[in-house]
């Protein structure tokens, strides 16, 4: 619930010249056929990705309403209709929002009220007009494709790529001028996730943000990354960890340091990580005699389709998997995606990262030769 849903579709209305309420206060218009009765529930994201029930009012004549306490911080809040399709999400600022939407299409919902709700507007809308761009030329792309036009594809690949440009450049240039905005926070925290940006760049955004917005759990979710990246960062010493090997008996790190070690996140599930196997054994049978280690940890669910990927691939080095938990290691190196790899000394500092390829041969042979 926490990811940003830029897909929503959202129109500006005027702002609520009502007074002032010492609460949240939510009118809600829905169109369409919605019996009166109908329930309508008010969630936010709990802790460890759970969902927590906020209130729940039923419809009347098409509208509801709800009226709550004024939350400590502006994390957004999302409203349920029972037995419709999606939500509808908007942060619960003291004041009167007003929100309206079809039942079969709650992504085009339309809120105004308050300041971060009429930021958040601006925000789906500019999103929406660069959305619109790619729309208009998938239908080319897709009979360019269809009819083998490589030399068409080529352009509105690249036609393509100039609006996604268009679309990092409107995100990056909107969180610079609404450093108050709730949304902003999560916009950064998507292009944090997504590796859009560099962490120093992700950095000098949330530096620029309010001390409210920090706050939120979208802000405080990328400090937390970024914090857990320095454990990992190049020059620092690489997490402890100790795992059972294929035979189920317990292989230490530190003991399976070599000259120069490669800490290898893979499962047999990943395709990148498939792919990249026969460059990895290439290397590793240049110069494991140089000494060369490689650890494998496996983010895999099943033991068996571990096993047989390492036999099918005639991965030589040194594995583990933690069954139990299996994401235990990676939490400790903060990897998120895979294949990820971490370049050890034989002290066991990290000297270099998530290299592939040429790039990693070419380490490899500098480091060891």
């Amino acid at each position: 619930m926490k990811k940003l849903l830029v897909t929503l579709t959202i129109a500006v209305l005027a702002v609520s010249c009502g007074e002032k309420t010492d609460s949240v206060v939510l009118n809600g218009n829905l169109r369409g056929d919605v019996a009166d009765g109908t329930q309508v529930f008010l969630k936010t994201a709990g802790e460890n990705n759970s969902v927590k029930e906020i209130d729940t009012v039923t419809v009347k004549d098409g509208k509801f309403v709800f009226n709550t306490p004024i939350p400590t911080t502006l994390d957004p809040y999302y409203v349920f209709i029972d037995k419709v399709r999606g939500n509808m999400m908007f942060f619960p600022e003291q004041g009167t929002i007003e929100m309206s939407a079809h039942k079969d299409s709650l992504r085009n919902v339309i809120i105004s009220g308050t300041p971060q709700n009429d930021m958040f507007t601006d925000f789906i809308e500019g999103s929406k007009k660069i959305g619109e761009k790619v729309q208009s030329i998938q239908k080319d792309y897709q009979k360019a494709a269809m009819a083998q036009d490589t030399a068409t594809v080529k352009a509105l690949q690249d036609e393509i790529k100039e609006i996604q440009e268009e679309g990092k450049e409107f995100e990056v240039n909107f969180v610079k001028e609404n450093p108050n905005a709730v949304i902003s926070g999560m916009v950064i925290n998507r292009l944090f996730q997504n590796r859009i940006l560099t962490e120093d760049e992700i950095s000098e955004l949330v530096n620029n943000l309010s001390e409210e917005v920090k706050k939120t759990a979208a802000v405080t979710a990328i400090l937390e990354m970024i914090n857990k990246n320095k454990a990992t960062s190049i020059g620092a010493k690489a997490p402890e960890f100790t795992a059972p090997n294929l035979n189920g008996e317990p292989l230490a790190l530190k003991d399976a340091l070599g000259k120069v070690t490669i800490v290898d996140f893979w499962a047999a599930w990943c395709v990148p990580c498939r792919k990249e196997n026969p460059n990895v054994v290439n290397v590793y049978n240049k110069y494991h005699d140089k000494g060369l280690n490689i650890v494998g940890v496996s983010l895999d669910k099943n033991a068996t389709e571990w096993k047989k990927a390492i036999e099918e691939d005639g991965l030589p080095w040194s594995h583990v998997y933690n069954e139990k938990d299996v994401q235990e290691i990676a939490k400790l190196y903060n990897v998120t995606s895979i294949p990820s790899t971490f370049i050890l000394d034989e002290k066991g500092v990290i000297i270099a990262k998530n290299l592939r390829g040429d790039d990693l041969e070419k380490k490899i042979a500098e480091l060891l030769q």
